[in-house]
Protein backbone atom coordinates (compact mmCIF):
# COMPACT_ATOMS: atom_id res chain seq x y z
CA UNK A 1 0.00 0.00 0.00
CA UNK A 2 1.65 3.08 -1.21
CA UNK A 3 1.69 6.37 1.37
CA UNK A 4 0.75 9.86 1.19
CA UNK A 5 2.32 13.05 2.73
CA UNK A 6 0.59 13.27 6.51
CA UNK A 7 -2.66 15.31 6.17
CA UNK A 8 -2.90 15.91 2.61
CA UNK A 9 -5.54 15.75 0.15
CA UNK A 10 -4.76 12.13 -1.48
CA UNK A 11 -4.56 11.07 1.98
CA UNK A 12 -7.53 12.47 3.15
CA UNK A 13 -9.05 11.25 0.14
CA UNK A 14 -7.65 7.79 0.32
CA UNK A 15 -10.25 7.13 3.57
CA UNK A 16 -12.93 8.41 1.73
CA UNK A 17 -12.48 5.74 -0.70
CA UNK A 18 -12.27 3.22 1.63
CA UNK A 19 -15.67 3.66 2.92
CA UNK A 20 -16.93 3.76 -0.89
CA UNK A 21 -15.55 0.13 -1.22
CA UNK A 22 -15.88 -1.07 2.26
CA UNK A 23 -18.77 -3.21 1.63
CA UNK A 24 -17.25 -4.99 -1.95
CA UNK A 25 -19.38 -2.36 -3.86
CA UNK A 26 -18.84 1.12 -5.04
CA UNK A 27 -22.24 2.20 -6.53
CA UNK A 28 -23.72 5.12 -8.31
CA UNK A 29 -25.32 6.65 -5.76
CA UNK A 30 -22.37 6.76 -3.26
CA UNK A 31 -20.22 8.42 -6.30
CA UNK A 32 -23.30 11.09 -6.80
CA UNK A 33 -23.71 11.98 -3.07
CA UNK A 34 -19.69 12.58 -3.26
CA UNK A 35 -20.16 15.05 -6.10
CA UNK A 36 -23.44 16.66 -4.61
CA UNK A 37 -21.40 17.18 -1.53
CA UNK A 38 -18.63 18.72 -3.14
CA UNK A 39 -16.77 16.14 -1.71
CA UNK A 40 -13.00 16.40 -4.15
CA UNK A 41 -13.35 20.12 -3.28
CA UNK A 42 -13.63 20.13 0.32
CA UNK A 43 -10.36 17.75 0.17
CA UNK A 44 -8.75 19.88 -1.82
CA UNK A 45 -8.52 18.07 -4.96
CA UNK A 46 -10.04 18.53 -8.43
CA UNK A 47 -12.22 15.79 -9.79
CA UNK A 48 -9.85 14.00 -11.29
CA UNK A 49 -7.49 13.89 -8.76
CA UNK A 50 -10.05 12.42 -6.25
CA UNK A 51 -10.97 9.79 -9.09
CA UNK A 52 -7.27 8.56 -9.23
CA UNK A 53 -7.09 8.43 -5.72
CA UNK A 54 -10.15 6.09 -5.58
CA UNK A 55 -8.50 3.95 -8.39
CA UNK A 56 -5.44 3.86 -7.14
CA UNK A 57 -6.67 2.85 -3.93
CA UNK A 58 -8.38 -0.19 -5.67
CA UNK A 59 -5.42 -0.95 -7.45
CA UNK A 60 -3.04 -1.21 -4.19
CA UNK A 61 -6.55 -3.53 -2.09
CA UNK A 62 -6.00 -5.79 -5.33
CA UNK A 63 -2.51 -6.01 -5.13
CA UNK A 64 -2.97 -6.53 -1.33
CA UNK A 65 -5.39 -9.53 -1.97
CA UNK A 66 -3.46 -10.98 -4.42
CA UNK A 67 0.03 -11.65 -2.56
CA UNK A 68 -1.85 -12.91 0.21
CA UNK A 69 -4.08 -15.33 -1.67
CA UNK A 70 -7.05 -13.47 -0.24
CA UNK A 71 -10.20 -14.06 -1.61
CA UNK A 72 -11.61 -10.82 -1.08
CA UNK A 73 -10.02 -7.11 -0.83
CA UNK A 74 -10.03 -6.61 2.92
CA UNK A 75 -7.56 -3.51 4.58
CA UNK A 76 -6.01 -5.58 7.97
CA UNK A 77 -6.33 -3.52 11.47
CA UNK A 78 -2.53 -2.75 11.10
CA UNK A 79 -2.83 -0.99 7.36
CA UNK A 80 -5.98 0.34 8.55
CA UNK A 81 -4.54 2.31 11.40
CA UNK A 82 -1.00 3.17 9.32
CA UNK A 83 -4.10 4.87 7.20
CA UNK A 84 -5.44 6.38 9.50
CA UNK A 85 -2.68 7.64 11.21
CA UNK A 86 -2.07 9.56 7.91
CA UNK A 87 -5.06 12.18 9.37
CA UNK A 88 -3.49 14.00 12.28
CA UNK A 89 -5.22 17.24 11.72
CA UNK A 90 -8.59 17.02 13.60
CA UNK A 91 -10.86 19.79 11.27
CA UNK A 92 -9.61 17.39 8.56
CA UNK A 93 -10.54 14.43 10.94
CA UNK A 94 -14.26 15.51 11.23
CA UNK A 95 -14.08 16.53 7.28
CA UNK A 96 -13.16 12.63 6.25
CA UNK A 97 -15.35 11.74 8.81
CA UNK A 98 -18.52 13.17 7.76
CA UNK A 99 -17.82 12.64 4.13
CA UNK A 100 -17.07 8.65 5.03
CA UNK A 101 -21.01 9.15 6.98
CA UNK A 102 -22.82 10.23 3.74
CA UNK A 103 -21.07 7.56 1.65
CA UNK A 104 -22.14 4.92 4.04
CA UNK A 105 -25.62 6.25 4.30
CA UNK A 106 -26.02 7.01 0.47
CA UNK A 107 -27.05 3.34 -0.22
CA UNK A 108 -29.47 3.52 2.63
CA UNK A 109 -27.70 0.29 4.43
CA UNK A 110 -24.81 0.21 6.39
CA UNK A 111 -22.73 -3.02 5.40
CA UNK A 112 -20.51 -4.37 8.09
CA UNK A 113 -16.94 -3.36 6.14
CA UNK A 114 -18.84 0.16 6.54
CA UNK A 115 -19.39 -0.12 9.87
CA UNK A 116 -15.84 -1.19 10.42
CA UNK A 117 -14.33 1.53 8.71
CA UNK A 118 -16.12 4.33 10.01
CA UNK A 119 -15.53 2.78 13.86
CA UNK A 120 -11.50 2.43 12.79
CA UNK A 121 -11.73 6.40 11.94
CA UNK A 122 -14.10 7.07 15.38
CA UNK A 123 -11.67 5.07 17.45
CA UNK A 124 -8.33 6.00 15.98
CA UNK A 125 -9.33 9.86 15.62
CA UNK A 126 -11.07 9.82 19.40
CA UNK A 127 -14.20 10.89 17.95
CA UNK A 128 -16.61 8.93 19.95
CA UNK A 129 -17.85 12.43 21.76
CA UNK A 130 -18.39 14.31 18.15
CA UNK A 131 -20.23 11.41 17.23
CA UNK A 132 -22.47 11.09 19.82
CA UNK A 133 -22.93 14.72 19.78
CA UNK A 134 -24.00 14.85 16.39
CA UNK A 135 -25.84 12.08 16.50
CA UNK A 136 -28.15 13.73 19.48
CA UNK A 137 -28.68 16.89 17.53
CA UNK A 138 -30.09 15.09 14.04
Amino acid sequence: MRTYPQNSPRAAARIVALAMVADGNMCKTEIDTLDLLGAHDALGLDKGEFHAVVHTFCDDLLAAAHSSAGDMCRVDPKTLAELMAEISDPALRRKVVGLCVAVVEADGHVAEGESIVLGAAVEHWGLQHEMLKSRGSA
